[in-house]
């Protein structure tokens, strides 16, 4: 009997020149709860760690994304791997070799690759896409910026918006870089970027593949948007980090009538070309917002998207944006996570080790 497996993040990932990428407590362990317990619920076979798991109870659905961990999934019967994690290159999940076991997830050299915005974006820009304008500027060196408008400062290999902030003047960046420097949180660098003073929305980028909506099997050919969710009630011009204010409360999905506006069909577009010139294997989140001329430019892409959702007791209220812009097209969240497993992918490892689609 083939299962399903989901995993959580066990340790920080590597700092990657200098900069960290923040762990999240928990790893992502009450997401992966809510997917196992959710795909259970569909009728799927779920491998977990305890042979009667609790429903309240996170780490009873999920393995930890370890080389033991996998080895454990693997006997218990789970040829699905379903990677709730942060990769990167090196990590556990290179070393493993099951020829017959199939992957939710990105690969771990591009997660590592994008996680870096700022590189990201730029090559984004490089490829003609609307994107905000930036900068990278070391720590020791935020004496040399100039703020003659204001500027959002943000990790370089930032994790939704945790640690994003705008800064108006040289006394508020001073204290920001004193901060960071004593939590040592984000590494020695950050992003300076332009502050767009307009609407925000984030989309979701589906990767290709065959799809059920609204009752018909959907061939995707390329990757493609799920509609576009707004952002509101932002805090001091930022929308506030998901695990401080839930996204049900700031977040939703702009309505059919709304999706074919100029502006929302181009940055549409866009997402989904970017999608496809990252070649992404699963879905990722794309954050964009109007800039003082209306245009919607691209800000933020994740690699990892949200998956937490309803279904376990006192998760009622619990959503993410993905979840959020997937009832657009009449899915729930048991629909989304059926269409994500859809696209799992088998594994081929190379001489040097690395997972190839």
């Amino acid at each position: 009997m083939s299962k399903i497996a989901v995993f959580f993040q066990s340790e920080p990932p590597p700092a990657v020149d200098g900069i960290k990428k923040p762990f999240k407590p928990g790893g992502y362990s009450d997401s992966g709860a809510d997917i196992g317990f959710a795909l259970k619920e569909s009728g799927h076979f779920i491998a977990t760690p305890t042979t009667f798991p609790d429903p309240a109870n996170d780490k009873d659905w999920v393995f930890p994304d370890t080389t033991a961990g996998f080895a454990k999934a693997y006997e218990a019967g789970a040829r699905t791997f379903w990677l709730n994690t942060v990769l990167y290159s090196g990590h556990p999940v290179e070393q493993i070799n099951y020829p017959d076991v199939k992957f939710v997830g990105q690969l771990p050299a591009d997660v590592q690759a994008m996680d870096d915005k700022f590189t990201t974006n730029r090559r984004l820009k490089d490829r003609g896409l609307p994107i905000a304008a930036s900068e990278l500027v070391k720590l020791e060196d935020w004496q040399s910026v100039q703020l003659t408008t204001p500027k959002v400062v943000k990790p370089v290999r930032g994790r939704g918006s945790q640690g994003v902030q705008i800064v108006k003047t040289p006394a508020e960046l001073k204290a920001l870089v004193e901060r960071w420097k004593a939590t040592n949180e984000f590494g020695d660098a950050f992003m300076m970027e332009e502050y767009l003073p307009g609407e925000e929305i984030t989309i979701t980028v589906m990767p290709a593949g065959t799809y059920r909506i609204q009752g018909e099997e959907v061939v995707k050919d390329t990757p493609w948007a799920l509609p576009p969710v707004r952002r509101f009630n932002h805090i001091q011009g930022i929308a506030p980090y998901n695990g401080v204010v839930a996204v049900t409360a700031n977040s939703a999905v702009i309505p059919p009538q709304e999706l074919n506006a100029p502006s929302i069909l181009e940055v549409t577009q866009a997402c989904e070309r970017a999608g496809t010139l990252l070649e992404i294997h699963a879905p990722i989140r794309i954050d964009c917002r109007q800039n003082s001329e209306g245009q919607f430019l691209l800000f933020d892409l994740n690699m990892k998207p949200n998956m937490t959702g309803p279904g376990r007791p006192d998760r009622d209220n619990q959503d993410s944006l993905s979840g959020i812009a997937a009832r657009g097209i009449g899915w729930d969240y048991k629909d989304l996570l059926q269409a994500v497993l859809s696209q799992a992918w088998k594994m081929v490892v190379s001489s040097q080790g690395y997972l190839r689609k």
